[in-house]
């Protein structure tokens, strides 16, 4: 995702970066056998998590007195949640497959993944007294990140979670293991990020920091890869907005959703034209690259102004660089013909993801349109978050196109241009990507 001023990935996010910081070191290599039985040889953590969890709700409400007088937690308090949260992280990136070892039960530091929480400071007394309503826009991306958890059952003791990036990755990655004993290196960074997140976000309802949850991937993920796939993002533009045209960016958007239906009649009936001609041929014919990459460039704008990525009022035939959110597409090129007659069903892992990204770029919209009216820009956490769910969604999208055979690349990736601060030699790209 190659990001112009004020850029996602080289600019510091406000405010510096999360105090609460992901640290990684996993090499992506699993044992098929522990990860076969993954949900068994968890359940272990999974009692001592409850238990833990039932003694860190009490410790959290005497935090919140304690910190409400002194201003700060105090630090025999400080200690055991700090601790539960490095632990629950630990524990979550075992189950979901973005780490290997078996984890300890006390949050021992030097697990692959890993958080780093600064000691305890001052606080805001008025931030603490109100931290339980603050915490609620924080809550909804917690919620599409790392999925909803359920109970169901007549006696409600089956435990479960639905929905979400982080059950999507798991899933996804345990079938790529098995067949290949290799997590893919962008499943594993869309896990890093929802953990990395969650693990901001119970930090800050449990008074360890005051910083509110940085929801941008490019600050929250150590490490990001440089890639060039055939299709990609260009993201230019300010954060401002125009209040007037957040209110009504549904009503304004209307002509383009229409337009967009009616276009898209007429893509499907070009996509089965492109599939049997690149079945054929090895290659989709320029006409069709051309004209359903326009589709896919103008869908993609229509969505990042509806979304609020973007602040323009797109045009209607999807113009190579005429916006802010660009979708960048590679000339066409010669595509395995298995590839194509199987497209399809292969696409159906992207497909997952793309669900789930689909709802936290609707979260994203939703917080961003609250945030823009009231300030008069677009949060740039929230911006680069949505920015990384449409990019996800017009390469699935594309891959379905047949405007390419490479398969989606389902992490945050870092701009060329950018600086990357951690010095650990990039991981192979693997597999499902």
């Amino acid at each position: 995702m190659n990001v112009s001023e004020p850029s996602a990935s080289a600019q510091p996010t406000p405010g510096g970066p999360p105090p609460v910081r992901l640290l990684i070191t996993d090499d992506l290599q699993r044992s098929r056998l522990t990860v076969a039985f993954r949900l068994i040889l968890s359940i272990p953590h999974f009692i001592w998590l409850t238990l833990w969890g039932i003694v860190t709700v009490v410790l959290a409400v005497v935090n919140w007195f304690a910190t409400l007088i002194l201003g700060r937690p105090p630090a025999w308090l400080y200690g055991p949640l700090a601790a539960y949260v490095k632990y629950a992280t630990h524990f979550h990136a075992y189950l979901h497959l973005a780490a290997d070892p078996y984890p300890s039960f006390d949050g021992t530091p030097g697990y692959p993944i890993d958080i780093e929480i600064p000691p305890p400071t001052q606080q805001n007394r008025w931030t603490v007294l109100f931290r339980g309503i603050l915490l609620l826009p924080a809550l909804l991306i917690v919620v599409v990140l790392n999925g909803n958890p359920n109970s169901s059952g007549a006696g409600r003791r089956s435990y479960s979670y639905t929905g979400g990036l982080l059950p999507g990755v798991a899933v996804l990655g345990w079938f790529a293991i098995l067949a290949r004993r290799t997590m893919p290196r962008g499943l594993r960074d869309g896990a890093a990020y929802a953990l990395g997140y969650g693990a901001q976000f119970w930090s800050y309802a449990l008074l360890l920091t005051d910083r509110y949850p940085d929801s941008d991937p490019m600050a929250a993920v150590p490490g990001l890869p440089v890639r060039s796939d055939p299709i990609q993002l260009e993201l230019s533009g300010d954060l401002r907005r125009s209040r007037l045209t957040v209110f009504f960016r549904l009503l304004l958007a209307l002509p383009h959703l229409i337009w967009l239906t009616l276009w898209g009649i007429l893509v499907i009936v070009c996509a089965v034209l492109n599939w049997f001609a690149t079945l054929l041929a090895g290659g989709s014919p320029q006409w069709l690259h051309g004209f359903l990459g326009a589709y896919l460039r103008y869908a993609n704008h229509v969505y990042s102004y509806l979304y609020l990525i973007a602040n323009p009022f797109p045009g209607f035939v999807g113009k190579a660089g005429s916006y802010p959110f660009e979708i960048v597409i590679a000339p066409r090129e010669r595509q395995n013909r298995w590839k194509t007659g199987f497209r399809i069903v292969l696409a159906v892992p992207a497909l997952i993801l793309a669900g789930a990204y689909g709802a936290l770029v609707s979260v994203v919209a939703l917080l961003g349109w609250f945030s823009s009216l009231a300030r008069g820009r677009m949060p740039q956490g929230m911006r680069n978050a949505g920015a990384l769910a449409l990019r996800y969604q017009a390469q699935t999208h594309g891959y379905l196109l047949l405007l390419t055979d490479s398969y989606p690349y389902s992490g945050p990736v870092r701009s060329g241009g950018a600086a990357d601060t951690d010095s650990r030699p990039a991981l192979p790209d693997v597999g499902l990507s």
